[in-house]
């Protein structure tokens, strides 16, 4: 083997996974990448939904939206063949609810799309207004950072009501699927700089028109292919083993071995493996997780938006519903998402069908499935500390939930796998 070529395992075939095995397959290693699944994707992949048409509609199992401060994710996406202008919508920022009210940003430049998207909020008062510019104004001062332990909610003091239940709890729950009154001050304002303060288009929103295994897994497995990686679909790794020389994966040996795999299937993998680890995973088990529910509903009419806020509370727990008519899907079918869900499934569709008929006036919506993703995402809690991604000499881990900036999202597994 030549100088500096490695033999490189990447087990787990997400979007951490996919980005890992590009990169190092560009760098010159010769990879190999294990997924369980048939289908690459992981927690972001897409899923077949029973359809009245010629066949069953291929959708996501949950709806996910990108941001023009996505960057990895962006160049990852060209890097691999796909035409980003062709396969994401972009429209400015909006949190408009479904009777027109709420912030939506011009396309402007940052800062002025911000400034402008407040003064022009419909529905807030001159005060709300004036809440939120000096807030804003303060964060800014202090270099968006705040007290380690500091909570989202801890941020908010001199914000009126109206903007924390319409901006600040919308904001907080899609990025980082935490409530406000218990997620990380620290990580939200560095969502807010890199995306609302950020470059031109950062704050910008970037909505699917396709499935999301089209948008990145997919196309990527296809380049691994074109550039001699090997492909293990359908192949869950029962165990991995320490050698003198690199690892054992299953009965093969490699330099290096990436687990992309969530946390609990990569802790899995190295407590049976007897590496001396013991820190590393006391991180992992000390992770709590959030759910994410998609509640697809049929039968619906056009909405004004692709995107609409919704108001939340216990009785009507979705936060946003997405017209998947108006994004390449099947006309009429919504989907209606509801992050740090808890309760049980027929409650959450029970109840979201109650909050389309009080909020959006539709009354005859059909269930079509409803997805519960249990561990979605870590609780991204104030001080939290997260593992490392290197873990033993050869052995680094890689996903959404190491160390790094960013809560769990698809820009933070992706450039945790770069």
């Amino acid at each position: 083997m030549q100088h500096g070529r490695h033999r490189v395992a990447v087990i787990g075939a997400g979007w951490a996974g996919c980005a890992a095995a590009v990169q190092a397959t560009g760098d010159g290693h010769q990879v190999t990448l294990f997924e369980a699944a048939r289908r690459p994707g992981g927690r972001a992949r897409a899923v077949e939904l029973p359809s009245e048409g010629a066949g069953p509609a291929l959708l996501d199992n949950g709806q996910h939206i990108l941001i023009g401060a996505y960057s990895a994710t962006l160049e990852l996406m060209a890097r691999v063949g796909v035409d980003s202008r062709a396969m994401l919508e972009r429209r400015p920022l909006s949190l408009t609810f479904p009777d027109g009210s709420g912030l939506a940003l011009p396309a402007w430049p940052a800062p002025l799309d911000a400034l402008a998207g407040i003064l022009l909020a419909r529905g807030w008062r001159l005060v709300d207004k004036l809440s939120l510019l000096r807030t804003a104004w303060r964060w800014r001062q202090q270099g968006f950072s705040c007290a380690p332990r500091a909570t989202v909610d801890d941020l908010c003091d001199g914000l009126t009501g109206r903007v924390r239940a319409e901006l600040i709890e919308p904001l907080c729950v899609s990025a980082l699927n935490t409530p406000a009154a218990s997620a990380s001050g620290a990580v939200f304002l560095r969502v807010l700089r890199d995306s609302l303060f950020g470059p031109a288009g950062s704050s910008q929103l970037l909505l699917p028109r396709s499935d999301l295994g089209s948008l990145l897994p997919v196309p990527a497995l296809d380049w691994l292919q074109r550039h001699g990686a090997t492909l293990r679909l359908g192949h869950r790794v029962q165990r991995i083993a320490r050698r003198e020389l690199g690892w054992e994966v299953d009965d093969e040996v490699f330099d290096t071995v990436l687990l992309a795999t969530p946390p609990w299937e990569s802790a899995r993998l190295l407590e049976q493996s007897g590496a001396p680890a013991a820190a590393w995973l006391d991180l992992v088990h000390g992770l709590r997780y959030e759910s994410i529910t998609t509640v697809y509903l049929a039968g619906g009419k056009r909405l004004m938006q692709p995107m609409l806020a919704l108001r939340s509370d216990e009785a009507a727990p979705a936060q946003f519903v997405f017209d998947r008519g108006q994004l390449g899907g099947p006309e009429g079918l919504l989907a209606f998402v509801v992050s740090a869900s808890h309760g049980a499934k027929l409650e959450l569709e029970a109840k979201v069908c109650a909050q389309a008929a009080a909020q959006l006036g539709l009354h005859d919506l059909r269930p079509v499935q409803t997805i519960v993703e249990k561990r979605a995402t870590f609780a991204c809690l104030p001080g939290l500390l997260r593992p490392a991604q290197h873990v033993l000499a050869g052995l680094l881990a890689c996903g959404d939930y190491v160390e790094g900036p960013y809560p769990s999202t698809l820009e933070g597994a992706v450039r945790s796998g770069l």
